[in-house]
């Protein structure tokens, strides 16, 4: 049973902008423990595999698990990824490249990093949110210097994860809670509730269709409570 919040409330959320001074992009995001620092960069040019008589540009985005950022140090992946990291990654740009229009992005790659400096679950959810507003700030300097006529994001996006944990649903699950789940599940919506992302797995018995609605209604509710956020930062 949670002891410090309601089995649908958030953990304590924030965001800081313009974390480093390079990026184009930097913000800082922490969801409770879970701290993660997300990089927008841009170059010109597209990858090499797009055809050339394709007019969009291209979104893309790597994700790290720095050695320290959990409570037993971790291997950094120099030359071969993980699977988990190439999943990961891979979920960051499908997300992100949900809401901006490629077309209006010509001929630039925007490359969105995600350093986790502090792991207590969530980490994945909370660079999609880090990334998006990293995304944001980079797409305002671009338009600002010329480089972009219009502005080519189409909604904001965001993502939390939910579960099941001793048969209750609970929102924005921790570390501890993750590893306990019957139920493990990561969402990605829109700001007008369309979903991206609807990733639900057991870890050990089937669960109730029942169960699936409930988890998406919570984490939902919680999605909408992290765009109003957006708004105030």
């Amino acid at each position: 049973m949670r002891t410090d919040r309601k089995n649908n409330e958030l953990r304590e959320i924030k965001f800081t902008k313009n974390y480093t001074k390079h990026a184009y992009g930097s913000v800082l995001v922490e969801f409770g423990d879970t701290k993660v620092i997300t990089t927008a960069s841009v170059e010109s040019g597209k990858p090499k595999w797009m055809d050339k008589e394709d007019t969009r540009g291209w979104l893309t985005a790597e994700y790290s698990l720095l050695p320290s950022a959990t409570n037993t140090r971790c291997q950094r992946e120099r030359t071969k990824i993980s699977g988990r990291t190439q999943e990961i990654q891979r979920l960051i740009g499908r997300s992100l490249r949900a809401c901006i229009d490629l077309n209006k992005i010509t001929d630039l790659t925007i490359t969105i990093d995600a350093d986790v400096i502090q792991a207590d679950g969530g980490t994945r959810t909370a660079s999609i949110c880090g990334g998006y507003l990293a995304l944001v700030d980079a797409i305002t300097k671009l338009m600002n210097e010329g480089v972009l006529k219009e502005n080519p994001i189409i909604e904001p996006v965001a993502a939390i994860s939910a579960g099941i944990v001793e048969g209750e649903v609970l929102l924005d699950l921790n570390y501890q809670e993750d590893s306990h789940a019957q139920v493990d599940a990561n969402i990605v919506l829109t700001k007008s509730g369309k979903i991206i992302e609807f990733q639900t797995t057991a870890e050990g018995a089937p669960y109730e269709q029942e169960k699936m609605i409930e988890i998406f209604n919570v984490a939902k509710s919680g999605i909408d409570k992290i765009v109003a956020k957006y708004d105030l930062i």
